[in-house]
């Protein structure tokens, strides 16, 4: 897949193998970044998924499970798993949705606010030690790039990329193909609809809402 052309460094080859380093690099990061987390979460009660899940209550506010579902890229099954647990633990509590009956919210207990703070605030002191050489901007970029690549795989995975003959005479893609062939996120579950795959644990989220 790689090209000919600008193979000097900064040309379409050279940034292509750095987006594939990227890239190969993903995956062993989530599993270490899980493993991690689960070590801390040792003797919580709480698994890196429901960690991920109180992260998203407290910067998301209360949510439904397909609301925390499509905000996680995760099908509504794991999600789900992990609310029931996170309930028996007393960190999450249903409440009533307004906006659909048949659909509750999710929220924080105080007791699952003060477990997520404690969490994280223990993780963002060790980021402090670890990574304190690496410049804020160098940050920035790594998540810039992530955010793109994010992006540009939702569409592959909901097979809504634009062929070159779907644009017209202006430039402008069809709509029509914008959201792929039904309109919705393809499952990336198993057979049985389940993705038991754990959810990539934030590590640090200061300053955002539900501090």
């Amino acid at each position: 897949m790689r090209g000919t052309e600008g193979e000097g460094a900064g040309g379409p080859a050279a940034t292509e193998d750095l987006l594939y380093d990227v890239i190969r690099r993903l995956w062993p990061l989530h599993r270490t970044v899980v493993r991690a987390v689960e070590r801390e979460l040792a003797d919580t009660g709480m698994t890196a998924g429901e960690h991920a899940l109180l992260d998203a209550l407290r910067t998301e506010g209360p949510r439904t499970v397909p609301q925390l579902a499509r905000s996680m890229g995760l099908d509504r099954q794991p999600v789900q798993r992990w609310v029931n647990h996170a309930a028996e633990l007393g960190l999450v509590v249903t409440a009533p949705n307004p906006a659909h009956r048949r659909s509750p919210l999710i929220r924080l207990t105080t007791e699952g606010t003060a477990a997520i703070r404690g969490v994280q605030q223990f993780e963002a002191t060790e980021l402090r030690q670890r990574l304190a050489d690496l410049p804020a901007e160098d940050v920035r970029t790594a998540l810039h790039v992530l955010d793109r690549l994010g992006e540009e795989f939702r569409h592959l995975a909901n097979g809504s990329r634009v062929q070159p003959e779907e644009t017209d005479s202006q430039g402008s893609r069809d709509s029509r193909r914008s959201e792929g062939s039904n309109g919705r996120n393809r499952s990336n579950g198993n057979s049985d609809g389940h993705d038991d795959r754990p959810a990539p644990p934030p590590l640090m989220h200061k300053g955002r809402s539900g501090e």
